[in-house]
C-alpha cells in the first residue's frame, strides 16, 4: 500500500509510540488535507494535541466496531495482528497496514537487506551497516532497532539494512535479500502460539529474492528447506567462527578477541554480516578489518566498565533463557553472578536450570514476577551456587554485590521481558546502568542510525 491509495479513506492510527507520531508527520506532509483519527491511551491525549491539533482523537483501547469505521487503520507494530476487535473489523473490510509497510510501498526498488531472528537481529544489522559504510556505501540503518522507516520517507540510500521483527516481516515487500539470525521460541503473547511465531518470523522468506540464514540451526534449515535461493552462514564452507577465528571457508580473517561485542553468538553475527555483503556482490574481505571499529549496542551484552570493584555488564536485551546462557558462555572465564526474571510469559527455564545445575554461576539472583519460579525450579534441581531470591531491580543489584566477590562480574541478563517493572529493556538497563553507579545518559545511544556515507555521484 502506498500513500497515496489513502487519500479520501477514511483512515485512522492506532499507537502513538514513536511509530505513530512518524506515520501522522508522513501522512501529513503526502496528503495535508487528509483526515485523521488517533486511537491512544488517555496518557497520550495531551501529547497527541500538542503534536497534532487537527488529529480527531479516540480514547482507549478500539473495540470492533469502532475499528470498522475505517477503511484503513495504521497500527503500530506492538498491536497484536490476531486482536479478536481487528480480525473481526477486518472480516467487515476494514484494510490494516503500517509505516512499515508504506515505507516498502513507496520503495519497490530500494536495495534492501532485511534482518530478522529471535536474537542477533540488531547486532547484525548494525554491523551489517558499519561495515558497507567502511567499503564507502551510503548506508541506512533502520527500523525496528530503534529508527522507523516512515522518518526517512523521502531519503535517498544506496543500501537500506532494515531490522524486522516478528511483528514487522509479513509487512515487507520484494526486497534483495533477507537474513534470519535464528529462530527460538518468543513473543507468544502477540502471535498466540510457536507455530504461529514461526510462520510469521519467516514471512521474511516469501518477499526475499535471496535467503540468507543460520546454517547451526536445523530447524531453521528445515523450516526454510524450500526457499528456491537459500544459502548459509555459520558452517565451514562459508563464513563461520572456528578456534575464536571469523573465517571464509579455510581462509581465517579476523580475530574474534578484536571485537568489542564479545561471544561467540557476536562472532557469528559478524558472520552473518560478512556473508551478507558478500552475497549481495560487496567485498567482505576488503569490510572485514571495520569488524575491530564496531560499537557494541547499548543493552546486548554491553559491557559498563569497572565501578567499585566490580565489573559490570548490561545485557537488558536479553528476554529469553536461551539468551541468558549465550550471555554467560561469553564470560565463562569470569566470576559471574547474573541477575535473571522479569515478566512472566510462560516460558521454559529448563535449560537454563540444568546449564547451571551442571557449570553454574557464582551466584544466581532471582527477582521480578516469575523470580520464583525460577528459584524454585534452580534449588529443586540443586544447583551448587548460591540462588538468591529478590523483588526489584534495586534489590538485586544490592544482592548481587552482596554476594560477588572483588573483580568478579554483575551481568543483568535477566531472560524475560521488563515490563513487569518498566516500560521495555532499555529503561530497565538505563536504571540497572544507574544502580552500578554510571551515568545511564551517555550508554544508551545507538551508533550509526539513519543514512551515512557519501552520495552517489
Amino acid at each position: 500500500m502506498r500513500f497515496d491509495e489513502l487519500r479520501d479513506r477514511r483512515v485512522a492510527i492506532w499507537g502513538f509510540g514513536r511509530e505513530g507520531h512518524a506515520v501522522i508527520k508522513a501522512l501529513r506532509s503526502r496528503l495535508p488535507t487528509q483526515a485523521l483519527t488517533l486511537f491512544c491511551s488517555a496518557a497520550e491525549v495531551e501529547a497527541a494535541r500538542a503534536f497534532d491539533a487537527a488529529l480527531d482523537i479516540i480514547v482507549g483501547e478500539p473495540d470492533a466496531v469502532a475499528l470498522a469505521r475505517f477503511d484503513v487503520v495504521v497500527k503500530s507494530p506492538g498491536i497484536s495482528a490476531y486482536k479478536p476487535a481487528l480480525l473481526a473489523a477486518q472480516a467487515q473490510g476494514t484494510r490494516f497496514t503500517s509505516g512499515t509497510a508504506l515505507w516498502f510501498g513507496e520503495h519497490p526498488d530500494a536495495r534492501v537487506i532485511a534482518v530478522t531472528g529471535t536474537k542477533g537481529k540488531s547486532t547484525t544489522s548494525a554491523l551489517l551497516a558499519h561495515l558497507a559504510r567502511a567499503l564507502g556505501v551510503r548506508t541506512a540503518l533502520a527500523g525496528n532497532i530503534g529508527l522507523p522507516l516512515p522518518e526517512l520517507l523521502d531519503q535517498h540510500a544506496d543500501l537500506w539494512v532494515i531490522e524486522l521483527s516478528s511483528f514487522q516481516t509479513g509487512e515487507a515487500g520484494p526486497l534483495e535479500l533477507g537474513v534470519v539470525t535464528s529462530l527460538y521460541e518468543e513473543h507468544l503473547d502477540w502471535h498466540g502460539s510457536r507455530e504461529r511465531y514461526v510462520a510469521d518470523k519467516l514471512k521474511l522468506a516469501d518477499v526475499s529474492r535471496t535467503l540468507l540464514v543460520n546454517g547451526l540451526q536445523p530447524n531453521l534449515l528445515q523450516y526454510t528447506a524450500a526457499h528456491p535461493r537459500r544459502l548459509v552462514f555459520g558452517t565451514p564452507e562459508g563464513w563461520h567462527v572456528r578456534d575464536g577465528m571469523v573465517c571464509r571457508g579455510a581462509q581465517p580473517v579476523f580475530d574474534s578477541v578484536a571485537l568489542a561485542a564479545p561471544g561467540l553468538h557476536n562472532a557469528l553475527n559478524a558472520c552473518a554480516a560478512l556473508a551478507a555483503l558478500e552475497t549481495i556482490g560487496m567485498d567482505a574481505l576488503a569490510a572485514a578489518p571495520a569488524l575491530a571499529t564496531f560499537r557494541p549496542l547499548p543493552h546486548r551484552l554491553q559491557p559498563l566498565g569497572e565501578h567499585d570493584g566490580w565489573h559490570w555488564v548490561n545485557d537488558s536485551i536479553s528476554t529469553t533463557p536461551l539468551a541468558t546462557l549465550a550471555a554467560l558462555e561469553s564470560l565463562h572465564d569470569r566470576t559471574v553472578t547474573v541477575l535473571v526474571g522479569g515478566h512472566d510469559r510462560g516460558l521454559d527455564w529448563t535449560p537454563f536450570v540444568e546449564a547451571m545445575r551442571t557449570s553454574p554461576a557464582h551466584a544466581i539472583v532471582c527477582m521480578g514476577s516469575n523470580g520464583a519460579r525460577i528459584d524454585t525450579a534452580l534449588r529443586a534441581a540443586g544447583v551448587g551456587c548460591p540462588v538468591l531470591r529478590v523483588g526489584e531491580l534495586a534489590d538485586a543489584v544490592e544482592a548481587a554485590r552482596a554476594h560477588t566477590p572483588a573483580q568478579g562480574v554483575i551481568l543483568l541478563s535477566p531472560g524475560a521481558p521488563s515490563f513487569d517493572q518498566f516500560k521495555d529493556y532499555a529503561q530497565r538497563g538505563r536504571r540497572f546502568s544507574a544502580l552500578a553507579g554510571f551515568d545511564a545518559a551517555t550508554i544508551a545511544g545507538i551508533d550509526g542510525l539513519g543514512i551515512e556515507g557519501a552520495p552517489r555521484g
